[in-house]
């Protein structure tokens, strides 16, 4: 899909050249590279190779959004892949919100995927988007504060969300959901206790419905849903350098499945 629009201040991808080791990020429905920026540049401190994607009609205008379907999106995280690809030996993927989403799909597509991330991911339910889930209209609708605790933080995102991506959206949940008994590779999920946007259930279901045989769960107490840019974020990123290594080190001998909460 062409941009009608240009790039907004930063707001773009970024690329950090490292080793053979490759991480590829994915921000979330109406928001840019910029929140998940610090967990890139963390792991790239790491030594590792990093691209944040800017998923298609993200970062520059909602109306560019509104054109694009969400396997425009896919689109825009597999080409992410395939562009690391050129650099990296083995890759693993982090999605925050959809775009842990668009993680699950990616890597049960992707089987040499060697782990996933998943941030607050959305599968099947998201409260203050369902009452526009069978309408057409308004054509937009306001988004609101990011739900982040920390306070004096600010993230790149539209002011207002396409009702016709709204639809996209669950409809990339929907597809998502079906596939997640192929995802087999390991995974480490992030579940925000106090989410106003996505439910926590959303990762313990997740969690209960995947093939793999490492999966983990680590819950976060002072962070909101867009839990990259917030309280938590630096255990996040020290939570995912300590899980790339040990899967790197070959650590996980046996399974160690730390089940999900009931």
């Amino acid at each position: 899909m062409i941009e009608q629009y240009p790039v907004l201040p930063g707001a773009e991808s970024f690329f950090f050249k490292g080793n053979e080791i490759g991480i590829l990020i994915s921000h979330g429905f109406v928001g840019t590279p910029q929140s998940v920026s610090y967990l890139g540049e963390y792991l790239a401190s790491e030594g590792f190779t990093v691209y944040g994607v800017r998923l298609s009609g993200h970062g520059t205008h909602y109306e560019d959004m509104e054109r694009c379907s969400y396997q425009d999106w896919i689109k825009s995280i597999e080409d992410g892949f395939n562009f690391l690809q050129q650099y990296c030996r083995d890759i693993f993927v982090i999605g925050q919100s959809m775009g842990g989403t668009l993680t699950l799909n990616l890597s049960q597509k992707y089987k040499d995927i060697k782990g996933i991330m998943l941030i607050n991911a959305a599968i099947n339910s998201i409260p203050p988007m369902e009452r526009y889930k069978n309408k057409h209209i308004p054509r937009f609708v306001q988004e609101g504060e990011p739900d982040i605790k920390a306070k004096n933080v600010h993230e790149i995102a539209y002011l207002k969300a396409p009702v016709r991506s709204i639809h996209q959206l669950f409809a990339l949940m929907s597809e998502t959901k079906d596939k997640l008994l192929e995802v087999a590779c390991p995974v480490l999920a992030f579940r925000s206790e106090e989410d106003h946007v996505v439910p926590p259930e959303n990762t313990n279901y997740i969690l209960s419905s995947i093939q793999s045989e490492i999966k983990e769960v680590v819950p976060l107490y002072n962070s909101y849903h867009v839990a990259s840019m917030d309280n938590d974020k630096e255990l996040i990123a020290e939570q995912c350098s300590l899980f790339i290594n040990k899967l790197l080190k070959n650590v996980y001998k046996t399974t160690r499945i730390k089940q999900p909460r009931q």
